[in-house]
C-alpha cells in the first residue's frame, strides 16, 4: 500500500529538507504545501530534492487549507488504496512514528489515527494549557474523549480523504472541525503515543493566540454568548415572578418558556446554522427543554429548600450546572453539522 506524507509548511528552516529525507527513507511519498511563505525561504524548498511533490501557495492561506490543498493532490494524483499522514515540517514529528502511525491506519482504514504527545513539565507551559482548553472544550462539542486534540500527525485512509477536504476552515481551527467531524458521524478516533519534541520551547510556532484561539473556540464561545443572553431573560423575568407570585416553580417554568424559544431561535439561526428542518430541530429541542425543564426545576428545588440556599443565588448555580449539558445534547443531537459525511 502507498504510503504518503503532507507536509504542510509556512517559513520553513532546515528542518523541512531533513524532515522530508527521513520520511523517503522510511519509504514516503513526500508531498510539500508551501504556504506562501517569504522569498527568503524558498532555498529550504529547494532543497527537498526531486522526489518529494512540491506545490505553493502564492500567499498566506493558512495550515486548514495547505492541508486541502495537499490532500486535493493526493486525491486528484494517486490510485487508492493509499495511507496518508499529516506531518508538521519543523522537525517536531519523527519518521518512526509517522511509520507507527501510518501502519495502525492500515489496520484501521474506518479510523483517524492521532499521535498523542505526553504533555510532561518539559513541554512549554501554552501548550500545555493550550491542549488541556481544547480537550474539555472538544469534549464538550462532541462527547468523544481526546487527549491529544491539537496535535499535527494524523493518519488515515484514502477513504477519508474526501471528508478532510469538505471540512471547513482555512487556519488552525481546521484540524478541531476535522474531529468534530470525525466525532459527530461516529467515525473512530483512535491515539497512539509519539515522541514530544519542542524545539526552543516551540518559540517559532505560528499560531496566533488571539486570533487562531477565537478561531478554534468560536463555536462554544457563540453558544456561551447565546446562553448568557438567554440566561438573563429567563433571570429577569423569574425575579420579577417570583417577586410578585412568590411561586417557585410557575415563576421557573413561565421564565424557562420565554428563555428557551429566545435560545432556540438563537442556536438554530446563529450558533449552528443548522441544516435540520426548523420544526423538526424545534420538536427536539422542545422535547431537550422539557426534560431540561424538570432537571433545572428539581435542582433548584434541591438547592433553594433542601441546601437552604437563597432563591436568586440557587438559580444562578442551576443554569451553570445545565449549561454544559445543554451544549452536549444540542451539538450532538438536535442542530445537525454543516458538513454532511458523502
Amino acid at each position: 500500500m502507498k504510503h504518503i506524507a503532507l507536509i504542510p509548511s509556512y517559513q520553513p528552516d532546515d528542518a523541512l529538507p531533513e524532515v522530508v529525507r527521513s520520511l523517503e527513507r522510511c519509504g514516503f511519498s513526500c508531498v510539500v504545501v508551501d504556504d506562501g511563505s517569504s522569498a527568503e525561504t524558498k532555498k529550504y524548498f529547494e532543497k527537498i530534492g526531486p522526489g518529494a511533490f512540491l506545490l505553493v501557495h502564492e500567499i498566506n492561506r493558512g495550515k486548514g487549507q495547505a492541508l486541502r490543498t495537499g490532500l486535493t493532490y493526493i486525491r486528484d494524483h494517486f490510485e487508492p488504496p493509499y495511507t496518508v499522514v499529516t506531518v508538521d515540517g519543523d522537525g517536531q514529528h519523527s519518521a518512526d512514528d509517522a511509520a507507527r502511525l501510518t501502519e495502525e491506519a492500515e489496520e484501521h482504514p474506518e479510523a483517524m489515527i492521532l499521535g498523542k504527545r505526553n504533555f510532561t513539565n518539559s513541554v512549554p507551559f501554552r501548550s500545555r494549557f493550550g491542549n488541556a482548553v481544547t480537550r474539555i472544550v472538544f469534549f464538550f462539542s462532541s462527547g468523544v474523549k481526546v487527549y491529544d486534540t491539537q496535535t499535527g500527525l494524523r493518519a488515515f485512509s484514502d477513504q477519508a480523504v474526501q471528508d478532510l477536504i469538505d471540512v471547513q476552515g482555512d487556519r488552525y481551527e481546521y484540524e478541531m472541525n476535522a474531529l468534530l467531524f470525525f466525532a459527530r458521524h461516529k467515525i473512530p478516533i483512535r491515539e497512539i503515543g509519539i515522541e514530544t519534541i519542542y524545539i526552543d520551547g516551540n518559540h517559532k510556532s505560528h499560531f496566533r493566540v488571539l486570533a487562531d484561539s477565537f478561531r478554534i473556540y468560536k463555536d462554544i464561545l457563540k453558544f456561551s454568548a447565546s446562553s448568557f443572553v438567554s440566561f438573563l431573560t429567563d433571570y429577569l423575568i423569574y425575579t420579577l415572578l417570583v417577586l410578585f407570585t412568590k411561586n417557585l416553580v410557575l415563576s421557573n417554568v413561565i421564565a424557562r418558556v420565554v428563555s428557551g424559544t429566545l435560545n432556540f431561535s438563537l442556536n438554530h439561526f446563529v450558533v449552528f446554522k443548522s441544516r435540520e428542518n426548523v420544526w423538526k430541530a424545534a420538536l427536539k429541542y422542545l422535547l431537550l427543554a422539557l426534560s431540561m425543564l424538570v432537571v433545572n426545576t428539581l435542582i433548584l428545588k434541591l438547592f433553594a429548600e433542601v441546601v437552604g440556599l437563597h432563591a436568586m443565588i440557587a438559580k444562578i448555580l442551576t443554569e451553570f450546572i445545565c449549561f454544559f449539558v445543554n451544549f452536549t445534547v444540542q451539538r450532538l443531537l438536535i442542530f445537525k453539522a454543516r458538513e454532511k459525511r458523502k
